[in-house]
Parts: structure tokens; sequence; C-alpha cells
């Protein structure tokens, strides 16, 4: 199933049926809503180290913005965020300045912090130095938009903010839209600082100290999160939902019948089994489907390791790959094929195929190539928050392997420490999945193969072609050498094939049909602030 046809025919939400709600949906109150996730945040702070994907979507809630992005409504009635379409939330205005030199922001003077500490221009400073300056993920993100020094960011009045442009960047106003340059409440955060951690992470790992839609009444790792609604809130449109419990169901099974039951009200990320069963005629809830633009699932190799360090055994592993068998017994048919295309590459689009597919006498001449005809032992990792996916796929792969010579023994991580084993970047080999905030080619390109240390280059892959492939395509404004920038990028990244695409995959959710407002965004977590329940 080509990308087109996935898009077009299985993605669509579908309300099934006429069945009544359960009666234990019925029961609960419409303005509180119960989540079931396969595990959740490990930290409150998307700034502090080893932050994981759940961890983004307190952030979202918590913290405001002064940007987000609008919304888009797809034909077959989806609704999503619009890329192309920013638009206020802390601040309720802006003025681009001339010829680039920068942006100034005017703030809503009623904003406040959940303690009634009035926001002003100086937490907004001190959030926009603390993100370009605590490293790893939070300040490479912000060097995606060219925001990478604290000089940049200008205190005009308590309520004027302006960011001065060391560049011309697409990707600028755009990135202040994304999760990491949420905005803190200064002075309680430095209450809680020491010498040691000047900027409070270690407070801000278990404490909140924002002024978003939502404050958390109470976190527990590992059992529930529970949200309660701000209503002093000034950034937006005021939540229908009161309340949400989110809870950590970690077996897939569980949060199926949970559902079915009634006893949740949503749940995101379902196992492409159940999603695919829940999906047909006849089932007492909705779903739907999007795919995750800018990503892929994809078998990495870290490349400087024997003998991962030769690329003939790369695109060995990638001709061994058994795909087919992947789709069919992983992911249950669901996700676009990123495999099985043409070489050379023709479209400046990402994700698209590579043109590997399953051919073992191809992949065992390469290994003889290589100098290891006779094969070798490795290890091959992956993240037990995604084994409904990760196992099977691993189990496939072994076997494959195997019939080159690749003797792989499963290593299985908990989703709780595998970002934090990812960071570390010395796994030989494992199944991963990435996506990038910003749908563009090269904005995927900068975090996953660039060779500058880029947090999410986890094969640890480096070539000074690339590099400046990459950064000419960030700042170019001719769109024909752009578009040949891309096609050069993506064909030396599937040449060289420190990772190797096997799927986009698609972003599930199951519901109750009486909940309502569902948006598909970037960063694929709940935002409760638009959902509601009839």
């Amino acid at each position: 199933m080509d990308r087109r046809h996935f898009i077009a025919a299985g993605s669509a939400p579908i309300a099934l049926g006429a069945l009544p709600l359960p009666a234990a949906a019925q029961a609960r109150p419409k303005d509180v809503l119960v989540v079931a996730n396969e595990f959740g945040p490990n930290s409150l702070d998307i700034h502090t180290v080893g932050a994981n994907r759940p961890a983004y979507g307190v952030s979202w809630l918590v913290y405001d913005r002064l940007i987000t992005n609008g919304k888009r409504t797809l034909p077959d009635g989806r609704v999503v965020y619009d890329r192309n379409k920013l638009m206020p939330e802390l601040a309720e205005s802006w003025t681009m300045l001339p010829n680039d030199a920068g942006v100034v922001f005017k703030l809503r003077k009623n904003a406040k912090f959940h303690d009634g500490t009035p926001v002003t221009a100086k937490d907004v400073k001190w959030s926009f130095d603390r993100a370009v300056t605590v490293g790893g993920f939070p300040t490479f993100q912000m060097g995606a938009g060219s925001l990478e020094k604290a000089d940049q960011f200008v205190v005009l009045d308590d309520h004027t903010f302006r960011i001065n442009f060391i560049r011309r960047d697409k990707l600028t106003m755009n990135n202040l839209a994304v999760v990491v340059p949420c905005v803190y409440n200064s002075e309680l955060v430095k209450k809680n600082a020491t010498p040691e951690d000047p900027w409070g992470l270690n407070w801000t790992r278990n404490n909140t100290a924002g002024g978003g839609a939502y404050k958390v009444e109470t976190w527990r790792p590992g059992q529930e999160i529970v949200y309660v609604r701000n209503d002093d809130w000034k950034s937006g449109p005021m939540p229908a939902l009161r309340r949400i419990v989110q809870r950590d169901v970690p077996n897939a099974g569980n949060r199926r019948a949970l559902l079915i039951k009634g006893d949740i009200d949503i749940t995101y990320d379902l196992p492409p089994k159940d999603f695919a069963e829940l999906s047909k005629e006849g089932a007492a809830v909705k779903v739907t489907s999007t795919p995750i633009e800018n990503a892929i699932l994809y078998v990495g190799m870290n490349v400087t390791k024997p003998p991962f360090d030769n690329p003939k055994v790369r695109q060995a592993v990638a001709w061994a790959i058994p795909y087919d068998k992947i789709h069919e017994n992983a992911l249950y048919g669901r996700g676009s094929k990123m495999y099985g295309g043409t070489s050379p590459v023709k479209a400046a689009v990402f994700p698209q195929p590579t043109w590997y597919k399953s051919d073992i006498a191809k992949a065992k001449a390469l290994m003889a190539e290589a100098g290891v005809p006779n094969g070798f032992e490795t290890t091959l990792s992956f993240d037990l928050g995604g084994a409904t996916v990760g196992e099977p796929a691993a189990i496939l792969i072994q076997e494959a392997l195997g019939q080159i010579g690749i003797k792989t023994t499963i290593n299985k991580i908990p989703g709780a420490t595998w970002r934090a084993a990812l960071l570390k970047k010395d796994m030989p080999l494992i199944i991963n999945r990435f996506g990038g905030w910003l749908d563009y080619p090269e904005y995927f390109f900068y975090w996953c193969y660039h060779g500058q240390n880029a947090v999410f280059n986890t094969m640890s892959y480096r070539n000074p072609t690339m590099d400046r492939i990459i950064t000419n395509a960030r700042f170019s404004e001719s769109k024909s050498i752009y578009e040949s920038m891309v096609k050069d990028m993506v064909q030396l990244a599937y040449e060289e094939v420190p990772r190797i695409p096997l799927f986009q995959p698609s972003m599930d959710v199951a519901m109750q049909k009486n909940v309502q407002g569902y948006q598909y965004w970037f960063h694929l977590q709940p935002d409760y602030r638009n959902l509601s329940k009839v």
C-alpha cells in the first residue's frame, strides 16, 4: 500500500454502528475524562535530561508558549494542526521587524501563572535563556530554528518581548510553536534552584511552574497523572474538560477491555492488531488513524562500532530485512511501506521508500564483499514501551539475519529508560521510531543525520558532505536548488544506510463515541484542551 492510498483509504475516523455507550461511560461526568496509555511521563518538564514522549504532553498542557498552530479539517473530517498557520497563545500579537531583523511580541496583560503570579516578559526571557543553555534536546531543538544565544532575547517592558534573528531561517517562527519554548514562572523555579543546578531542573522534574490550561493535581510515576483545569487561563478558549485522569496501563489487552467496558474514555497508540479489529464494523467505539508526518520506524546500526562501520555490512542488513513479514505480522497491514522503491531518488520528499527489499542472496554477497562471509554476533535492542510492534519485528529480523550469518541476541529495554539508552549511543543495532516536529525533510535530517552531536543521530553517523547538504538546504532560498538538495540528502542517506527505514507509522486513537474534538498534533500527545464529551 503506497502512502497516497494509505492516507486516502486507511486514515479516516470511523464512527461505527449505533451502539449505546457502555454504562460506565454514561455514568461518568461529561467534564471528566479517563485515559489509559501504555506508559506515562518520567518527568514533568521537557527540559530535563531523558524526558520521554509522555513528558512532552505534560509540558504542552501545563505551560504556555508564545504562539501555537492553527488547525485545519481534512476532506474526510479529520482535524489536524496546520503547520502554515500560527496563532496567538501567551502572546496576543506580534510584529515582524524589517529586513528579517527579528520579531516583537505583545504579551497578554491578564495572563497569570498557576500560583497567581502575573506573567511578564522577564519570565519569557528567562525561559528562553534556559532552553538555549541547558544543553541536550532543548538546546538542540531551539537551535533548529536559529534560536541559539541568550542575547537574542530582549525584554522591552513587562509585556513586550523581542527576539533578534541571527539569520534568515524559515523554521524560526514555526519552532516557537513546538513544545520546548514554554514559559516558566522564573521566580518560582529560581527559588528552588541551587548553585549546582542553576536552572532548577531537579525541582521541575517533579514539580510544575506553569500557567497553561491545566495544572497537575497529582502524579504517581508509573501509575497515573491527574490534571485539573486552570480556570484562570487566558491564552485560549476555556477547555470543556475540568478533570483528566490519565492512567498507566502497560498491557494492551487490558486497555482495550477497559475501553470496551466504558471504564476509560480514550486510549492512544493501541497496538496495530487491536486497532485493526476495533476498526471493523460493529465495534462499540470510534477510531482514528493519521499517518505521522516526517516519521519512520527504522532499524539503526551504530556506525562507530565494527562491523557496522562498514557500509557494505549495513547494506547487507538492509537487503536481509523481512519487510513484508514485519508489515503483516507486526503492523497488521497498517503504516506506509518505506521499501521497494527505486534509485536514484526522484522526489524531493521525506519519508519516501528506499530501493531495498528482501533479497538474501544479495545480502550474502555484500557480507562476503565486506570481509565477514561467516557473519558475526551482535545485540538487537528495542523499546518495551512499543513491544507490540517491536518484539515481533525483532524476532523476524533475528531470524532473517541468521540466514546471512548474523547471530543476534534480543535486548528488551523498559520504556521508561529507552530514551536514556538511546542518548548513550552505544547500542549496536536497534529498532526505533523517530518523527520530526516540523514537517520539513531538512529538519528530520538535521536531527538524525547531522554529525555535530545531533541528539537523535542515534547511529552516530558523520559525513561532512551530508552535514553540508543539510545546512545548505535549511537556508536555501531557491526552490529548485532546495529540492535538488533534498534529493541528494535522501540519496546519500539510503546509500550509506546508517538507519534502514521500514515504515511510516500511524497515530492511532480509540475513544468512546461521545468524545469529540480529537485533533492530531505533531508531538503525538493528548491535547485535552480541545476535547469534550456529549
